[in-house]
């Protein structure tokens, strides 16, 4: 399976978003994006790869105890930017940032010690992948448009094992789908 950990934002901060990206698809060059939908919309954690059926279990007692941990905490979708010179457009959190990036390194380090080849570590940048261009992109007015964005909070209070099933038909525009196989509860207290 090819799993993710991931931190799931609420319908109401998604229907949030959804407006906005309506606003961005009115600009120039919205066209030359290929847009994300709501089913792929998540902040991802940790990404594991392909993980074989018999380390599931133990990554994901791994991933119970890492949100066991961690307190739960109030986050925004806010801001964005843009990575790869418009190849990625992305939104961004506000919130408490730093808890964020705390369960992050924690469901990292589940992988690590479930025995996964994690990528070597870089610090933790929150972000929500709202497009993505085959080609570089002019997404300036797309960025200054998510500077002014700040969508309401909510209290993340679960950690999400989220597996990535990849287009297989070969029909060109077609999307990964993404389905939570796990989520557990966080609830260390304050």
């Amino acid at each position: 399976m090819r799993l993710f950990a991931a931190v799931l934002p609420p319908e109401d901060a998604v229907a949030e978003l959804a407006l906005e990206i309506d606003r961005l698809k009115r600009l120039p060059g919205a066209d030359w994006l290929r847009w994300t939908g709501r089913p792929c919309w998540h902040f991802t954690l940790a990404f594991y790869g392909e993980v074989a059926d018999d380390v599931v279990p133990d990554l994901s007692a791994r991933l119970a105890r890492a949100a066991q941990r961690t307190a739960p905490f109030e986050l925004a979708l806010s801001g964005g930017g843009q990575f790869g010179r418009g190849r990625a457009l992305w939104t961004g959190a506000s919130g408490d940032v730093d808890a964020l990036r705390l369960l992050a390194g924690r469901a990292e380090a589940a992988g690590r010690k479930a025995g996964l080849r994690m990528e070597e570590h870089r610090r933790y940048q929150a972000h929500l992948t709202l497009a993505r261009g085959r080609e570089p992109v002019d997404v300036r007015p797309h960025v200054e448009l998510l500077r002014e964005f700040a969508g309401r909070s909510w209290r993340v209070s679960d950690l999400a094992l989220v597996r990535s099933n990849l287009p297989r038909s070969g029909v060109q525009g077609e999307r990964p789908r993404y389905e939570a196989v796990g989520r557990w509860v966080c609830a260390a207290s304050g």
